[in-house]
């Protein structure tokens, strides 16, 4: 069965601060290694009133520290925010610290508005240098057997695991182009996914950091023990969506009973395809929902985002979603002795 990890934007709900959002966060993390999952990705945004993970490598270095097992990393650094020679020391103190557990994931967007983004970087250009960048900041991780005169300490010979993320066929284009690891953000924007896996694996190009393509595929999981706790539950992205759909971008707010009470049904309507890849229910509907996209994508790796209100909710639903993996794993062996 394949691996699943966990996505975690450190939500800020509504009445509550980033200190507690940063505190669950780490519970989260716990909890999800002793259920087994894989690794454990904070994402970087900016100027967002219901995400306290924009200081990413900061919120890496303290999940890391209260985890012992769980892979820790980026899903993803903003690339083009950032120097690389900058990112390229921070993932190499963290790499030396915690030793063969980091995942550097980087993306291209900005995590922001286009007025944060100036503010963050000051060169709106600076996007189009992404693969410059990436091939520049992978040198930073090599032995040092070149002489060059910029070096990332720490970070020389560290070889720490780059990932590229998107939502686009861009970074599909450039991860099989440089033999890197690929994952897809369909956990908020779907449209492209499966054109992008077909040319990241028709195009891959075997490299010193992998062999064969690895594509992750990221999905919203909300479970509950019913379909209708669930769903009631997932209202809280929902409304995320919608408020940043106004230009209104709020702390997450708690589930309601009935959307159609306070949105229009067009507003609703709007959000329906950019949270497509969203599995939510009971157990035996997570089940079948998470069967139904790995078969859809054969994807080798799920990243679960569990955008949920309540934080003990939240826990039971990656509790649930670990115990779907189980059930389906236990399903495939039975289905290969058969066979």
């Amino acid at each position: 069965m394949i691996p699943f990890s966990i996505l975690d934007l450190s939500p800020i709900v509504a009445g509550n601060t980033p200190t507690q959002a940063l505190h669950n966060s780490l519970d989260l993390a716990q909890h999800a290694e002793r259920l087994g999952y894989n690794r454990y990705w904070v994402a970087e945004h900016h100027n967002m009133p219901g995400i306290a993970s924009a200081a990413t490598s900061v919120v890496i270095g303290y999940i890391a520290g209260g985890t012992r097992t769980i892979r820790v990393g980026s899903g993803g650094i903003m690339l083009p925010n950032h120097s690389p020679l900058v990112i390229a020391e921070q993932f190499g103190t963290l790499e030396s610290l915690y030793p063969g557990r980091i995942d550097l994931g980087l993306g291209r967007a900005p995590g922001s508005d286009q007025l944060t983004a100036r503010a963050l970087r000051r060169d709106a250009t600076n996007a189009d240098t992404f693969p410059q960048d990436v091939i520049e900041l992978m040198q930073y991780f090599q032995p040092d057997e070149t002489n060059q005169f910029v070096q990332a300490i720490p970070g020389v010979g560290l070889n720490v695991p780059v990932y590229i993320l998107g939502s686009s066929l861009f970074g599909a284009q450039l991860a099989a182009m440089l033999g890197l690891p690929y994952a897809f953000a369909s956990h908020f924007a779907p449209a492209q996914l499966m054109q992008a896996l077909a040319i990241y694996r028709d195009r891959f190009k075997p490299s010193e950091q992998r062999e064969k393509p690895h594509a992750m595929v990221a999905v919203n999981v909300v479970a509950a023990d019913t379909d209708q706790e669930a769903e009631r539950l997932f209202t809280s992205v929902q409304q995320q969506f919608l408020y940043i759909r106004r230009g209104k971008a709020r702390q997450m707010q708690p589930p309601v009973d009935d959307l159609t009470a306070n949105w229009p049904d067009y507003e609703l309507a709007g959000i329906a395809p950019v949270l497509g890849f969203s599995v939510v229910g009971s157990p035996k509907t997570v089940q079948r929902g998470l069967a139904r996209i790995i078969e859809q994508t054969k994807a080798d790796e799920l990243i679960i985002s569990a955008p949920i209100f309540d934080h003990q909710a939240r826990l039971h639903s990656i509790e649930l979603t670990a115990e779907a993996r189980t059930a389906l794993a236990s399903q495939e062996r039975t289905a290969t002795a058969v066979y």
